[in-house]
């Protein structure tokens, strides 16, 4: 991992330095490649979901079994599909994103530590 400096004048921690770095470049990459293709899915499954509640009423009010129809499945579903992105994102934060920001972070501890004379 790539030294981050210190802003000479102050003894802080530069973070506009921090921003530019090629750690924090790639973890931010990383997180924006599961994120927004996810959330444009989420997204048109619910827009989906609008449009057949507005449009295609009958078929959204067609019975699968007793009083239960095929819209109060499909807006089930919406929070089954909640749940399991929410489910899909904390694996891969803990796995991909969570090791280099950990690292990143102590790295900044540590020399903001050393910016303040080694008192943490």
């Amino acid at each position: 991992m790539s030294e981050i400096s210190s802003p000479p004048s102050t003894g802080g921690i530069d973070y506009i330095a921090v921003q530019r770095s090629s750690e924090f470049t790639h973890l931010r990459t990383k997180r924006r490649g599961f994120v927004l293709p996810v959330t444009a899915a989420a997204l048109a499954w619910f827009g989906l979901y609008v449009i057949l509640g507005t449009y295609f009423s009958d078929f959204m009010a067609t019975p699968v079994f007793g009083h239960v129809n095929i819209g109060l499945l499909l807006g089930l579903a919406q929070f089954a599909t909640t749940f399991a992105v929410t489910m899909i994102y904390v694996r891969y934060a803990n796995r991909v994103l969570d090791p280099p920001a950990t690292a990143l972070r102590t790295e900044l501890e540590e020399q903001a530590g050393t910016s303040q004379g080694g008192a943490a």
